[in-house]
């Protein structure tokens, strides 16, 4: 009997050391989790696979962090983990830049410089508020270059848990995306369309410096159409994507139908068309009024074959953003934040890879848009809210309804698209019509495309101060952050992305929540059901072990 149990026991030694020997040697991994968060995205393990030299990432989470960014650093210690075993040629490290106190000044100041903003939390803990500096930033090298990375996702009135969940949301897209930066050699082009009154580039600045880490950039001027089409054709269809950004003069057929070519070609485009000339700064007169005027830039013939009107209006929205204005004089003025509705401020709608978990946008002076039936598919990317309406150009504009409430019983229809995807098989918009040109290598049917059609031209404009460009979505009059740098580069990716890298943010990761109210009230008693029942239990198996004793053996 003895020897059998010696058997017994030393086969199942053998078998554990077994299973241990080979589990060294193979990798296995199974996720159980309903929303597979453990799982990496096949355009995430793709862009793995391209890493051959060593990646470093440091990740400026550490130290005595507040609970939830606690949670954050455990949820992206977990995604690097996962991204190591795909890759082990990525290393990473969490380090506290602000451990030394005597340099934490310094230190704060010379982040700044580099861009790595702080943030400034707020915690409250059992009646005590304090604040504290974090910053949630990871810094990703790869072969003598560093891109920063961003794990704290902003979104406007939300509170700091919501705002680390909506960060955990998109850690896989962040870090990945960095990657992506880092090892696409062959970077796809981007022609930033010129010769029809569109804005300078000190006005796209911060927009193209954001493009130019995954594109390269250049420029085409359609005003030598008139002289060599066939060239500017040529030089157009050598690029991948036309950004057209608020141009404020008409297109003649001659340039339409190069960028309809352009188009039909397989090229990608991005449209930031004012449907009405209006601008805030032309208020700014004696009479505190301006005429919004229809601006025809001869292109609704162009829009409508592909699927969409632009009409002559504005949209007047009760959830809008602010404007500044000052009253008083000298010494004595005061700068009031006011409401004004033809700011349309739209929350997301995250029907979208490029919307999803996306920051609000602030629109100035847009128009409503109509989307038509037709076989493209069109995605609204960003509407109005309800409470909104039509102001129909060409009319008054005044800051005299900032001196009486709107009348909400007007605001009947709203949810007006503001900005449209549209996917499908593109026909030319000069398809069974005279041309206005004659052109080599041209067609009147293309292939699968898409573009991106949004009724703002100021949307990608960003402010200046001092005659320098400030960060796409910043205001610095009311020192409000909007997404719409965020918003535009999305756009971009996804017209651009053939990977399907920019689909990971559609991903629902669930994060569970505890209810900080509910923690304070019962404490103590889960304190109190957590160190007594294990010590009931350990009573309790020691009386029945000692009773159990002395009934067998009687003592």
């Amino acid at each position: 009997m003895k020897k059998t149990n010696l058997k017994l026991l030393g086969l199942g030694i053998g078998v554990l050391i077994a299973i241990n020997l080979i589990s060294g040697l193979l990798f296995l991994r199974i996720d159980l989790t309903e929303d597979k968060r453990f799982t990496l995205s096949d355009a995430s393990n793709d862009i793995l696979k391209k890493i051959d030299s060593p990646v470093i990432i440091d990740v400026l989470l550490d130290g005595d962090l507040p609970p939830e960014f606690q949670r954050l650093k455990l949820e992206t210690e977990q995604l690097l983990e996962n991204l190591y075993n795909r890759n082990d040629k990525i290393k990473y490290g969490f380090e506290d830049p602000l451990e030394d106190p005597a340099q934490a000044e310094a230190t704060i100041a010379q982040l700044q410089r580099i861009g790595l903003t702080p943030a400034n939390v707020t915690t409250e803990e059992e009646g005590r508020v304090s604040q504290e500096l974090v910053f949630p930033w990871a810094m990703v090298t790869y072969r003598d270059q560093t891109v920063k990375v961003p794990l704290l996702k902003n979104k406007l009135g939300a509170n700091t848990a919501d705002r680390i969940n909506n960060s955990i949301q998109n850690l896989e897209y962040a870090f990945v995306d960095a990657f992506s930066k880092l090892v696409v050699i062959e970077k796809k082009r981007v022609a930033v369309i010129k010769g029809n009154g569109e804005l300078e580039d000190l006005y796209l600045a911060d927009f193209l410096t954001a493009i130019r880490e995954y594109y390269n950039i250049g420029a085409i001027t359609l005003d030598s159409v008139t002289e060599n089409p066939q060239k500017v054709l040529e030089q157009l269809k050598s690029y991948d994507l036309a950004l057209v950004a608020k141009p404020t003069q008409p297109f003649s057929e001659e340039e339409k139908y190069v960028l309809d070519q352009f188009v039909i070609d397989g090229g990608r485009s991005l449209w930031l068309i004012d449907p009405v000339a209006m601008e805030l700064d032309s208020l700014f007169n004696e009479e505190g009024r301006a005429v919004a005027l229809p601006r025809d830039l001869n292109m609704n013939d162009f829009f409508f074959r592909y699927g969409v009107r632009l009409t002559p209006n504005l949209v007047d929205d009760l959830y809008c953003a602010q404007i500044v204005l000052a009253s008083g004089e000298g010494n004595a003025s005061e700068y009031n934040p006011l409401p004004w509705v033809y700011y349309p401020m739209v929350f997301s709608q995250n029907n979208h890879p490029i919307n999803a978990n996306m920051e609000a946008l602030r629109f100035q002076f847009a128009g409503a848009m109509d989307t038509l039936e037709n076989d493209n598919k069109k995605t609204v990317l960003a509407r109005s809210s309800p409470l909104s309406k039509k102001a129909i150009a060409p009319r008054t504009i005044s800051f005299d309804i900032l001196n009486s409430p709107p009348d909400r019983e007007s605001y009947t229809e709203g949810n007006y698209p503001l900005a449209v995807l549209i996917e499908g098989t593109f026909q030319s918009a000069y398809r069974n019509r005279i041309k206005p040109l004659d052109l080599n290598g041209v067609s009147e049917q293309g292939g699968e495309n898409k573009m991106i059609v949004i009724s703002d031209g100021d949307l990608i404009a960003n402010q200046l101060r001092n005659g320098r460009p400030l960060e796409l979505g910043y205001d610095k009059w009311t020192n409000n952050f909007f997404g719409n740098k965020e918003f535009l580069v999305n756009c971009v990716n996804y017209l651009l992305d053939d990977t399907g890298l920019i689909n990971i943010r559609n991903r629902k990761v669930n994060v569970s929540v505890l209810d900080p109210e509910r923690i304070t009230a019962q404490k103590t008693r889960w304190q109190l059901i957590n160190i007594g029942i294990p010590l009931i239990f350990i009573a309790g198996v020691t009386f029945l072990f000692l009773y159990r004793r002395k009934v067998r053996f009687g003592r």
